[in-house]
């Protein structure tokens, strides 16, 4: 390594120049001469070359370098210190390795690696807790084969995995696990699962109270709104003062009354993940009518409301909740739009499923309100609201009816121009028919 390989390997070449002269000088065979110099180099290179051999097949790591001279001491000098580097480079990459899986291994979740078909390539001890993983037999196994939850199979197929995922566990159905996956790589996953039992249980805990505190207040609100209303109707000589402060309990109680409505509906919606009445819904009616409610609710403001949509095109589910979803749309439409204003239904099909809009030409939302609109109780503005005589429950129904069937809803607003709320079904959701499209717009 010392000097240059091209002076050792000229220093060779007259070496063995010279000897074969001098001994065809000698014995006057210049051929054999040269042939047996050649001969005895080769050797001595072979010689040099199983020893590099040996050496390299050492299952000694730390084996010393063998001796050598001229262009060999070269070769084995560089093979040594070129070992030394990567032995040195897998040392600091193993450290990396087992740092990383110590902290995986002390982690509560569940950390899983997935190629690109969806086989399991590592997992982290928890992993084998939460979804009772065992390394031996599941390596290489696909991941559907030991998770196997319908909404699993949906989740995991996604291109998309914005939301994550909660279902029980494949090993206790006492155990609420929450799936996150991650792609990275060529086509690769990195699935994070979480242990959300207690959040669930808190969550049920809140939904039950809510539930059970709802139904025992319909009873006395009724009682109320049933005794104000007979004194209303049978007691004629009551004095405009007390008439009037009856006339407002009384629409406090019908409000009170909608309000608790609407939380018993949220609460059977919560109770399971999918309707049991899913049966073929034809929707094309059940527009049509809730246009005509719609005008009756605008009455004396004058709203225009159009409906366009693809006859023959039916939604798999529960008519009903359907229904209060399409009708809290467009109702509220009506609500937020100032007299004389556009609402626009319109309901079609495409390769990504089945689509209903709600657009008006009210006066919008600002965007920071957007991601909140779902949410129970909140409020845009509370003064609009109250004028409106809302519940502030009525978006956060929509959002759950969309979630049992397999549907999301889209919020688009621009303040002083209108809004678009947006409901998206999966194609699997999609019942069609072999029938033509009709636009019915109405004015």
């Amino acid at each position: 390594m010392n000097t240059d390989w091209r002076r050792i390997l000229l220093r060779h070449l007259l070496a063995l120049i010279g000897g074969g002269l001098l001994l065809g000088f000698i014995s006057d065979a210049y051929g054999w001469s040269f042939a047996l110099c050649l001969a005895l180099y080769l050797g001595w290179l072979l010689r040099d070359l199983l020893r590099l051999r040996r050496w390299l097949e050492s299952a000694d790591a730390q084996a010393e370098v063998p001796e050598a001279r001229g262009l060999w001491e070269d070769l084995f000098d560089r093979i040594y210190h070129l070992q030394r580097r990567n032995r040195q480079a897998r040392e600091r990459l193993q450290a990396v390795i087992d740092r990383a899986q110590e902290s995986t291994g002390a982690l509560r979740d569940a950390v899983i690696m997935l190629d690109s078909g969806g086989n399991l390539e590592w997992w982290n001890p928890a992993a084998e807790t939460l979804l009772g993983l065992k390394t031996r037999q599941d390596g290489g196994q696909p991941v559907g084969n030991l998770v196997r939850h319908p909404r699993f199979k949906e989740y995991f197929e996604q291109e998309q995995h914005t939301d994550p995922l909660e279902i029980p566990s494949p090993i206790n159905e006492d155990l609420r696990l929450q799936f996150l996956i991650t792609r990275y790589g060529n086509g690769e996953r990195l699935m994070l699962v979480r242990d959300v039992t207690r959040v669930h249980q808190l969550e049920q805990m809140r939904k039950d109270f809510v539930a059970n505190v709802s139904h025992e207040l319909r009873t006395p609100l009724t009682v109320i709104a049933g005794y104000l209303e007979t004194l209303l109707d049978n007691d004629p000589g009551t004095s405009p003062r007390w008439r009037r402060a009856m006339q407002q309990m009384q629409e406090q109680a019908g409000r009170m009354q909608n309000l608790l409505n609407d939380l018993l509906l949220l609460a059977r919606l919560e109770a399971t993940d999918y309707p049991s009445d899913n049966q073929p819904v034809a929707v094309e009616p059940m527009l049509q009518s809730i246009r005509t409610d719609a005008l009756a609710l605008s009455g004396e403001r004058g709203h225009r409301v159009q409906l366009d949509m693809e006859v023959g095109l039916r939604l798999k589910g529960s008519e009903a909740e359907l229904r209060s979803a399409f009708s809290n749309l467009v109702f509220n439409a009506v609500k937020y739009t100032p007299a004389g204003g556009d609402v626009r239904i319109r309901w079609w099909s495409d390769a990504q499923g089945a689509h209903l809009a709600v657009a008006d030409s009210g006066v919008g939302i600002e965007a920071k309100h957007l991601p909140r609109l779902t949410e129970r109780f909140y409020r845009v503005d509370s003064s609009r609201a109250l004028s409106t005589g809302g519940t502030g429950l009525g978006l956060a129904i929509v959002k759950h009816v969309l979630l049992r069937h397999r549907g999301k809803l889209e919020i688009a607003s621009v303040p002083g121009k209108g809004s678009v709320f947006t409901c998206h079904f999966a194609p699997a959701q999609v019942v069609p028919l072999s029938v033509g499209a009709l636009s019915a717009a109405e004015d």
